[in-house]
């Protein structure tokens, strides 16, 4: 259910309140009376970027573990609370973060039932037994499924080459799995479920005043927890292409190199020019060449995924076996040229544009908000981040986008993935 909370032009300005709870978690909040719904998101610095390499998909396992019974409720007591309160729970990760997403009715029962049931969750979780052996059995069984997505396993296998000595580069296996005992879960619990690193983000329908009880009644039961700082991603390895064989109708490419972390100076730059490179869907430089002009590829595209540390550049498409040599080779190519020269003028009014008047697509709903507000808490963003963008955006110039892209997308060390290619 997508409810709409907002409609704003392209410089409306977003209101965020933030403060540190007494028990040192941060918490922001954007205030939205419209509809009588709030959104509600708890993360921690938890995601698979901190599992040890030799038990890798602990942190997925453990966040999926909190929601197997508290101190107060069985797993049942649990989900039926929050199905009874008209609530939708949902679970947040990736490599950075891990933790939930809370939907309620603002109404003071309902909204009560449901933020008490993810407290319990959250701050006193039993790990039983019987549901530790069914969510790694769970898992290995999704990793087994995966190995079926070309995909999935595309994008497993550019991240090992891309972060070879860094724990971005990690995925689980059945093996890593096996290895994993429940009091790993319960450790990995204490050391980086900690209030003094939880963030917590608040949408929607309810006053400053509740919220800072609410936040409280979230993390004040929780320990400490440990500080710890990921590693900064060494320089990106000398390119390497894997090509893996798979019954796919179609190879799947992806190319990608370490580029970019939130916050970093030349964040705008290299979003506005990947608008122009493979961001815009039909009329990106990518999926012209490849596919308009050549009729290599059904899709092509490109992104940046910025995380705590350097996240990736990709480019990906999907071509027949027959040709995906020579698919790969013209990407490579589109990507070369642009490094070298960068967008024309009129390419980048055009991204300049589209960009600003898009942006109020991406807050248009109180759940978009939260998930906005949430990057802001963790990654630490200023406070205007929302406010500045169309601004930033309109700002970024030719030299600084052929700068950025000079310095932070090397085509030269492009790791590339392919699957499905017979050769």
């Amino acid at each position: 259910m997508t409810l709409i909370a907002l409609s704003l032009p392209a410089d409306a300005r977003v209101k965020i309140d933030h403060w540190i709870a007494q028990s040192g978690a941060r918490v922001y909040l954007v205030e939205s009376h419209a509809l009588p719904i709030v959104d509600i998101a708890v993360e921690f610095a938890a995601g698979s970027a901190y599992d040890p390499r030799e038990k890798a998909g602990l942190a997925r396992l453990t966040l999926a573990m909190l929601k197997a019974g508290s101190s107060r409720y069985s797993e049942s007591e649990a989900s039926r609370r929050i199905a009874d309160a008209g609530a939708e729970l949902r679970e947040n990760f990736d490599v950075d973060r891990a933790g939930f997403a809370l939907r309620s009715l603002s109404s003071e029962a309902e909204r009560k039932a449901a933020t008490d049931t993810l407290a319990d969750m959250l701050q006193s979780p039993r790990f039983p037994a019987d549901a530790f052996e069914r969510e790694r059995a769970r898992a290995v069984a999704n990793i087994l499924e995966a190995e079926t997505q070309p995909d999935r396993v595309a994008e497993r296998r550019l991240y090992a080459l891309m972060y070879p000595e860094h724990p971005y580069g990690l995925s689980a296996s059945p093996a890593s799995l096996a290895a994993i005992a429940r009091e790993d879960l319960e450790r990995h619990y204490r050391t980086r479920y900690g209030s003094m690193q939880a963030v917590v983000t608040i949408v929607g329908d309810l006053s400053r005043d509740a919220a800072r009880t609410l936040a409280e009644e979230l993390t004040s039961r929780l320990a400490q927890g440990e500080r710890y700082a990921l590693a900064p991603v060494a320089p990106s390895p000398p390119t390497e292409t894997l090509r893996i064989a798979h019954p796919s109708a179609q190879s799947h490419v992806l190319l990608g190199v370490a580029a970019l972390s939130y916050g970093d100076p030349d964040y705008f730059p290299l979003l506005v020019g990947n608008y122009v490179l493979g961001g815009s869907g039909l009329v990106s430089r990518i999926f012209r060449e490849v596919r308009d002009k050549r009729g290599y590829a059904y899709s092509a595209y490109s992104y940046l995924r910025p995380y705590q540390r350097a996240g990736p550049f990709l480019v990906g498409l999907q071509t027949r076996r027959d040709q995906a040599r020579e698919a790969l080779e013209l990407a490579r190519t589109v990507v070369a040229e642009f490094v070298a020269r960068g967008p024309t003028e009129a390419e980048l009014n055009a991204a300049r544009k589209s960009l600003v008047g898009g942006f109020p697509l991406r807050i248009d709903t109180n759940r978009k908000v939260l998930e906005q507000l949430a990057l802001i808490g963790f990654y630490g963003l200023p406070l205007d981040w929302l406010d500045a963008y169309p601004a930033r955006v309109r700002s970024v110039t030719l030299a600084q986008i052929r700068s950025a892209f000079a310095r932070r997308v090397d085509p030269g060390k492009l790791s590339v993935v392919v699957v499905g290619a017979p050769d």
